[in-house]
């Protein structure tokens, strides 16, 4: 009697579990019902197992059973540990770039940017469906950096009311949404994608303003001491570009973000000096690149230099001379001191870059500082290198030494510093709204390494770039931009495509004939 009714309580528990299977996937709305009959089926089938434990020892007994058991046992253990490696690798994903160039990572600067997003970010692809996969490569690498990025892919055709909400005007449009912004490019390389975030993820465009009117640098001139090309890598990070005569407007504009007066080549008048100086007072931002003389008789920039050294830096009358020898890694003289290891400072961190300096001068930390305002280096030159301060005879001859005895410095030499304060008249910062303002000011002793020329150089560019976002409070953008991908392909002369030829079609082939018919003889003897 009490076997009929472990059997019929078996036989019910298996009915109540392939029904609760018939719910979870027929009925999905009533998946609560299939879960309350799968427990249920479960302890039925359980209460008949251990009721007929006598039948399963006898069963056990026998030594085909135990065989049998240990392989079973053993198969599911193998699956217990692929399913567990899957699902650890599905939890906790990791990818590793093996190529040289890293051309399937994203670079730091684009890194930098998504680990700062503290919002969702919406990124929706508009092309052609065959389209997708070449998309998805690279924005793969921004959901993989980031949780908070998502990526929707439409095609235009396919859906053309959501193309026309969106104003889609052509195929390949990438439209980024934050924050309720909107942002929009139509190229799928990482510069341009880290970009458009950059842009909707800062909400609103900040004004630098190039001063003019001393013979700074053009930033409208494709020259080779123009400044056209790093002006252009300025508008694609969202910052607008205005020229400045302060002689003219009597004051730096209240919507100056940053002011740069880049390598002019006379001294400022007092009264522009005293704009630049209320400027700073409030909160403003200033980059000061002041070239070495370039002749024996260039006026000197008084004015100029008295007003870094009221922010602690002390620009030399001098020129650096790099003897090192890195210069002529990069074709260059003794005239140009190279930077390849940076002091600590947030806008070197993690630059890794080679920088160039062509005829640069010291702009160093005065110790102690003045007026409370204590600058930090940031470039200097190597070691093997000197301040010259005979640069009428530098400048003529060209043949100089280290000479301590008249004033020459032992490098390495510190060719850019910054510093920031809390500005008096500095206004409390709402909730998020930022971080806390602070005047910040960058002198560098020279304007041509972000010039047309000096550019050619990776490092220069991002050196700059790096400047600008530390003045303007933007340390996301303190980065390693991306890199165009090397070009990697052999060229082979037409002997060496014949040898290539020969070796693959005959030799190879002809020796592998030969050893199976080698085998083949030596067998049959």
């Amino acid at each position: 009697m009490m076997n009929r009714i472990l059997s019929l309580i078996g036989w019910l528990g298996t009915a109540m579990v392939f029904v609760a299977v018939a719910i979870r996937f027929g009925y999905p709305a009533k998946e609560q019902w299939a879960y309350y009959l799968a427990w249920g089926g479960l302890v039925a089938v359980l209460a008949y197992t251990l009721g007929q434990w006598r039948e399963i020892s006898k069963v056990f007994a026998r030594r085909q059973t135990r065989y049998g058991t240990l392989a079973a046992t053993s198969v599911l253990v193998v699956l217990g540990i692929l399913i567990a490696i899957n699902y650890i690798g599905k939890v906790q994903n990791k990818r590793w770039d093996l190529t040289a160039s890293k051309q399937f990572s994203l670079s730091d600067q684009s890194r930098q940017v998504l680990t700062k997003l503290d919002s969702p970010l919406q990124i929706q692809v508009f092309a052609q469906e065959p389209e997708f996969n070449r998309y998805q490569d690279k924005l793969k690498e921004y959901e993989y950096i980031s949780k908070k990025v998502t990526t929707e892919y439409i095609d235009p055709d396919k859906k053309p009311t959501i193309a026309k909400q969106n104003a889609i005007q052509q195929y390949g449009t990438i439209v980024f949404n934050y924050k309720g912004r909107t942002e929009r490019v139509t190229t799928d390389n990482e510069q341009d994608i880290t970009n458009g975030i950059i842009k909707v993820v800062s909400g609103q465009q900040r004004k630098v303003y190039f001063t003019s009117g001393h013979g700074e640098k053009d930033t409208t001139s494709a020259d080779r001491d123009g400044y056209n090309a790093i002006a252009a890598a300025l508008g694609h990070e969202n910052y607008g570009l205005e020229k400045l005569v302060i002689a003219q407007q009597g004051a730096v504009p209240d919507d100056a973000s940053i002011v740069v007066v880049a390598g002019p080549r006379t001294d400022y008048f007092p009264a522009e000096v005293d704009a630049l100086k209320k400027y700073l007072d409030k909160n403003g931002k200033l980059l000061l690149e002041l070239d070495p003389p370039d002749k024996a008789d260039s006026p000197p920039l008084t004015n100029l230099i008295a007003l870094a050294h009221d922010w602690g830096v002390l620009v030399g009358n001098n020129i650096v001379v790099d003897v090192s020898g890195m210069g002529r890694l990069l074709g260059t003289d003794a005239s140009v001191p190279v930077a390849a290891n940076y002091p600590s400072h947030p806008i070197t961190a993690r630059f890794t870059l080679m920088t160039a300096y062509p005829l640069a001068r010291e702009a160093s930390p005065i110790a102690g500082g003045v007026n409370g305002h204590i600058a930090q280096t940031f470039v200097e030159s190597s070691p093997r290198s000197w301040a010259e301060t005979d640069i009428k005879e530098l400048l003529t001859t060209g043949k100089v030494s280290l000479d301590e005895a008249k004033g020459d410095k032992k490098g390495p030499i510190a060719i850019a510093s910054a510093v920031s304060a809390t500005a008096p008249s500095a206004t409390p910062p709402k909730p998020d709204e930022g971080p806390k303002p602070e005047t910040r000011v960058a002198v560098m002793g020279d304007s041509d390494f972000a010039a047309n020329a000096g550019l050619g150089i990776q490092g220069n560019r991002d050196l700059f770039m790096n400047v600008i976002g530390w003045l303007s409070q933007q340390e996301n953008l303190i980065s390693i931009r991306p890199k165009e991908a090397d070009d990697r392909r052999i060229t082979l002369t037409a002997t060496q495509q014949a040898n290539i030829a020969w070796l693959s079609l005959l030799i190879i082939p002809g020796f592998v004939f030969g050893a199976g018919v080698y085998t083949w003889w030596r067998r049959r003897g």
